[in-house]
């Protein structure tokens, strides 16, 4: 299995760098719904019923319009994982306030297991080549993670607190939350000293396609 996370050092620095000037505009009225960039494609949809971690924290269903008309490849691999029960019982495992919730670690992020190296794994498909497009990193924006390697997207996802332009063009957008994001938002965060590492993550109880 390939690391399938976000960039940890340039990436995330330059993420934390811009995060005070974009905190206010992401995190106040505006929703997925309310977005005016936000365009619901008419699916297909992942359904993700989300349950707290052993300290409380987020409950209820986020669903999220794929969008396969730009980015097919990933779009279908989310299905297939979802299809498959492989998303069942994984964990928010990497949360950053102001910038975006990861999930989707198939190999190591499971609640029922050790979680230690979450964000580290990946599934047993091969990776995919990107289908970077000019969809913008807005908030409720669902994009796939990465290591250094472009086409080393696998199986983890993430959803953005708010807007992120420093990802534009740099990873696949895969997707939009067009119900939830106040589910979004009360997803357990992360110790910045730990790059958002969580303690008691919340998961993905049940994760299903809606077509």
């Amino acid at each position: 299995m390939r690391r399938d996370g976000l960039i940890v050092g340039g990436l995330f620095a330059l993420g934390f760098a811009i995060l005070g000037g974009i905190y206010a505009y992401g995190t106040g009225a505006l929703s997925a719904q309310s977005d005016p960039d936000a365009v619901d494609t008419g699916g297909p949809y992942m359904v993700i019923e989300v349950a707290p971690g052993a300290g409380g924290g987020a409950s209820g269903e986020i669903v999220i319009d794929l969008r396969e008309d730009a980015a097919p490849q990933h779009a279908e691999r989310l299905i297939t994982l979802a299809e498959d029960g492989a998303y069942d019982g994984v964990v928010f495992h990497r949360v950053i306030e102001g910038f975006m919730a990861q999930t989707g670690d198939v190999q190591f992020g499971r609640a029922d297991g050790d979680t230690a190296r979450a964000g580290m794994g990946g599934s047993d498909l091969p990776n995919l080549q990107a289908e970077f497009s000019r969809l913008p990193f807005q908030r409720g924006v669902v994009g796939m993670a990465r290591s250094q390697d472009p086409d080393s997207a696998n199986a983890q996802f993430f959803i953005m607190f708010a807007p992120a332009p420093h990802l534009d063009g740099q990873y696949t957008v895969v997707g939009r939350v067009v119900e939830g994001m106040e589910v979004v938002d009360a997803i357990t965060r992360g110790d910045p000293a730990r790059n958002g590492a969580v303690a008691q993550p919340d998961r993905m109880e049940r994760v299903t396609i809606r077509r």
